[in-house]
């Protein structure tokens, strides 16, 4: 906590009218035994709250109505067929974008992530230290004891992949769904064209990185009780590394070819080039060789191992400029309409 102490005191005025006006997006789907839990512990200094009902079974949006009568920041948004996590969040995105959110906050509403932390989620914003923040489950180890040991596996190969295709090599936990974003860098985003469904965390964090918009963490306990995901583990371990493989690429043209052509470019094409030389010319002497049952010439096998050995080094020096050039600028400031800061 002492790293927010110097800003803290300014969040607290938001919800007061005297600094940036907070709002918090809640997603509800079959959270109707939680949803009223996680509202009621949302501080004052939030100054608006959007619940979104997509199209849940349990009708968590009718219970988040009944807790509106009480607490007028509360705004609920109802989806009239299930479009999916992501589809909720930009629901709830474009609603506090257009009523002048300055600071956009996604929480779950299945009582995983505790709302009292807000103020440490939207520090570095405030600070003018990032344009993202979100919540990393595995900064503390003592908190990852009560972490199912599936998720604990499942995070760590998803949190390779994302940081192949987002660019963001510092970051881990991809899938945690507790953020926070400026909403200049919100208006930036392509809307809709993010992921509708559990894929979104991760699909906003690699059109983040085609902003060069600056993302930090936070650590944060999980916390699991009553709740049941409606994430299929199977379903995400087919589906996520094929969406993954497809903005990395997507990626890589972007930074290293439409936008900008560097020595790091040279390297991916080079290395990828040499690289595809030397197995497939390997591997078509090694046929013939074991076909005729003649052994390979000295100079034939290192002509099939010197492209390989030379493509590897250059494709990692590739993967070397790639993990220096995570943004470090905050690009909100440069964002902001003018008069606005």
């Amino acid at each position: 906590m002492s790293t927010y102490a110097g800003y803290l005191d300014k969040y607290a005025d938001a919800g007061r009218g005297a600094g940036p006006t907070v709002s918090v997006v809640v997603p509800c789907y079959r959270v109707g035994k939680q949803i009223g839990r996680v509202l009621r512990a949302i501080g004052p200094e939030v100054a608006l709250i959007y619940c979104v009902d997509d199209d849940c079974p349990e009708r968590s949006g009718v219970a988040a109505e009944e807790i509106a009568a009480t607490d007028p920041r509360i705004r609920v948004i109802h989806h009239e067929r299930n479009k999916g996590v992501g589809a909720a969040v930009v629901s709830g995105y474009r609603r506090a974008l257009q009523d002048g959110a300055d600071i956009i906050v996604k929480l779950d509403g299945d009582g995983q992530m505790d709302p009292k932390r807000i103020p440490e989620l939207v520090g570095p914003l405030l600070s003018g230290e990032a344009d993202y923040v979100k919540a990393n489950r595995f900064f503390c180890l003592e908190g990852l004891r009560s972490m199912p040991w599936i998720r604990l596996v499942g995070n760590a190969g998803l949190s390779f992949l994302s940081k192949l295709s987002t660019g963001y090599w510092t970051l881990f936990d991809p899938t945690n769904g507790f953020t926070a974003i400026h909403a200049s860098v919100a208006r930036a985003l392509p809307l809709d064209k993010l992921a509708d469904r559990y894929f979104f965390e991760s699909d906003i964090l690699f059109r983040l990185n085609t902003l060069r918009a600056v993302v930090a963490e936070v650590p944060i306990d999980a916390v699991y009780g009553d709740e049941t995901s409606s994430l299929s583990p199977l379903k995400s371990l087919v589906q996520f590394p094929v969406y993954h493989l497809r903005n990395f690429l997507k990626r890589l043209f972007y930074n290293y070819f439409l936008r900008n052509f560097s020595i790091a470019s040279v390297n991916l094409v080079a290395g990828l080039a040499m690289l595809t030389f030397g197995i497939v010319f390997g591997t078509v002497e090694w046929i013939q060789a074991y076909t005729s049952g003649q052994l390979a010439s000295a100079g034939t096998v290192m002509l099939a191992a010197l492209p390989v050995i030379l493509g590897i080094q250059l494709i990692l020096n590739f993967i070397g400029y790639d993990m220096a050039s995570v943004p470090q600028s905050p690009i909100h400031r440069k964002l902001l309409p003018s008069g606005r800061g």
